[in-house]
């Protein structure tokens, strides 16, 4: 287990692209999106938070922390700031809601490689795309990411990183990080998550 660092699932977005149905509830071969997460990272993390304005959709899950937003209508920034808030630990490691395939080597590599660095928040980048929301967050941001909130200049993670010592991890492009990264943006994915889960259980 990673004790200095929380486990976060941002469970939270209007979804108006599935018609509301919550991204981390669809179901693919026959388990939730957030049970596929929580298998993964459970035995990772101490802490484990899920970041929802919806926590009756997350009773099954009483086990962990379930915080909601401070700051609404402020996108992912959001989540992460009610995890940060909510943590008992260092930093966060902050998964997307719909990322149903995440994959331990790579989140304990990430983890090693942040514990190596003085950045306030690591970023994977694979071939020139940036993950913020597979990314660690430290405690430390937590009096930029309220003023940045506070300002309404912008709900852009991307934005964010900007005011903050962000450090980017280069990861390779392959099959395996292909998968452990993909995530859903809207129903057109759903063909591809199939085809993915049809590889990782061939």
């Amino acid at each position: 287990m990673v004790s200095s660092i929380s486990g976060v699932i941002l469970a939270g977005g209007s979804n108006k692209r599935f018609g509301g149905i919550t991204k981390a509830n669809i179901v693919i071969g026959g388990k939730t999106i957030i049970s596929r997460m929580i298998s993964t990272i459970h035995d990772l993390f101490n802490e484990i938070i899920i970041v929802t304005n919806n926590p009756e959709e997350f009773r099954e899950f009483t086990q962990y922390k379930i915080v909601g937003d401070q700051y609404l209508k402020a996108g992912p920034l959001g989540g992460i700031h009610a995890a940060i808030k909510a943590s008992s630990e260092d930093a966060i490691f902050v998964f997307a809601g719909d990322m149903p395939f995440l994959d331990a080597e790579i989140i304990t590599g990430q983890i090693n490689e942040f514990n190596k660095t003085e950045h306030d928040v690591l970023i994977p980048e694979i071939d020139r795309f940036i993950e913020p929301l597979h990314a660690i967050y430290r405690k430390s941001v937590l009096n930029d990411l309220e003023k940045f909130l506070f300002e309404k200049k912008s709900r852009a993670v991307r934005d964010f990183l900007l005011k903050v010592n962000t450090g980017y991890l280069q990861i390779p492009k392959t099959k395996k990080t292909e998968i452990a990264f993909a995530n859903i943006n809207s129903p057109t994915d759903m063909s591809l998550i199939y085809e993915y889960y049809k590889t990782i259980t061939a």
